[in-house]
């Protein structure tokens, strides 16, 4: 007991370390949306044919796009569902501009029963940051 009172900054530092390296494996697939990388997105649409879904304003997605990209802003999600309905066991990847959008649009899209979610983590800008191509 003597030895965790004098050393409980050092057994604080040692379990925030433990739990800084396992976030990235634990916040991967929170509630059954995963997050993926540029790679792993890129993976997932050549390999699995996923719908890719981009979830920005108009002007956001005029500008640049992940090609094949449909487009349905955020905004308008809920009311095009009955369109999406056939995507609800297939692969659907959800773009934004850095992630945020794409994530509550997963979590929409979970709450209909969709199985297969995945966000592309940092969104169109780590995608560019990348130098992946774009369509306009």
């Amino acid at each position: 007991m003597e030895f965790l009172k004098q050393n409980v900054l050092l057994i604080g530092l040692a379990i925030g370390s433990g739990l800084t390296l396992l976030w990235p494996m634990l916040s991967r697939s929170v509630a059954g949306i995963s997050a993926l990388s540029v790679t792993e997105a890129v993976m997932l649409m050549n390999r699995k044919s996923a719908l890719v879904l981009d979830v920005r304003d108009a002007e956001e997605f005029a500008q640049g796009h992940l090609q094949g990209a449909r487009h349905v802003p955020l905004a308008q999600l809920g009311a095009s569902l009955n369109t999406l309905e056939k995507y609800r066991d297939k692969p659907v990847l959800l773009v934004c501009q850095r992630g945020n959008r794409a994530r509550t649009a997963a979590k929409l899209l979970k709450a209909q029963q969709f199985t297969q979610l995945h966000v592309l983590k940092g969104g169109m800008q780590d995608w560019l940051a990348a130098n992946m191509p774009t369509s306009k």
